[in-house]
């Protein structure tokens, strides 16, 4: 469906304009109970809190910011989100203002990442996430996690509340992947790095960057890399790419290119993150694995 958000007035208003794709309600609703309603009800209430999220980075007045989401409203469901226009002390002794121009700004929302892990009751990966970009590059992102008070967010030289953690293994890395795909990862990275090398299976692209960061939540495990294989939607990594730069971090694809969010909403490349490491010198050591098309 189409719509588009004028996010920075005084309420939330829908508009047609934006070409956005989403996973639609009725998927939730045919998960596994009882946990399903309970996920309907979280993609719901987190539109508020998204909201919330996505104007406080936002300068007052601007209207037509590109958003893409993994979030489709029917009209039944829409809601007026009204905004005080506060920002937390904390966040307003970070980060200075920056003014670009409108047309080059794009916000990727994911308001439920992990939703498969979500309905196996596995709220530990779940994650909620908003990203800015401008002019394609990731420069603004939250990752809140729903089920604790735990939020991570992070500008583009502009301050942030995470910090990479002291140290990481390069030699023999702990390598966090998709429990999809865990097998093919740790094929190739014992063939890369040896036998010692520990594969982590998780879910969720949010969890998966928190993963390589100083989280202190007790069920938030650690990694020193992370790597994807297929492709991946633009809004479960935009958030947790802009984490990462802004504090010196990485995240290309599995060739070493930097992902654009603008275009297409999927990235084809896979991808492999890192921060505090030689990154160019991770991807030189990984063979050329044939990435795996959206089907």
């Amino acid at each position: 469906m189409s719509l588009a958000y004028n996010i920075c007035r005084d309420e939330l208003f829908w508009s047609e304009g934006v070409y956005l794709l989403s996973q639609s309600e009725s998927e939730l609703t045919a998960s596994t109970p009882p946990v399903a309603s309970e996920g309907k009800s979280v993609v719901l209430g987190y539109r508020r809190h998204i909201a919330s999220l996505v104007r406080l980075l936002f300068c007052l007045g601007w209207t037509s910011e590109l958003i893409n989401s993994e979030e489709r409203v029917d009209a039944a469901d829409q809601e007026t989100v009204s905004w005080d226009r506060s920002i937390p002390e904390e966040i307003k002794q970070k980060i200075q203002p920056k003014e670009v121009p409108a047309e080059s700004v794009t916000v990727w929302i994911d308001p439920l990442d992990a939703t498969q892990e979500y309905t196996e009751d596995l709220r530990q990966y779940v994650t909620t996430m908003v990203c800015v970009a401008v002019n394609g590059k990731p420069v603004i992102g939250v990752i809140h996690k729903p089920f604790t008070p735990y939020t991570a967010w992070a500008m583009v030289d502009g301050g942030s509340n995470v910090k990479a953690r002291s140290s990481y293994n390069e030699k023999t890395p702990r390598i966090i992947v998709s429990r999809s795909h865990a097998g093919k990862v740790e094929q190739v990275a014992r063939q890369t790095f040896g036998n010692k090398t520990v594969i982590i299976p998780a879910g969720g692209a949010g969890y998966k960057v928190l993963a390589l960061l100083d989280v202190a939540e007790k069920n938030q495990e650690e990694a020193d890399v992370y790597i994807h294989v297929t492709y991946i939607k633009k809004w479960d990594i935009c958030a947790g790419n802009a984490v990462l730069r802004a504090l010196g971090g990485h995240m290309t694809t599995l060739t070493g290119e930097e992902i654009s969010y603008t275009g297409s909403d999927g990235n084809e490349g896979g991808l492999i993150a890192s921060i505090n490491m030689n990154h160019k010198a991770l991807i030189e050591k990984l063979p050329n694995l044939e990435k795996t098309s959206h089907k």
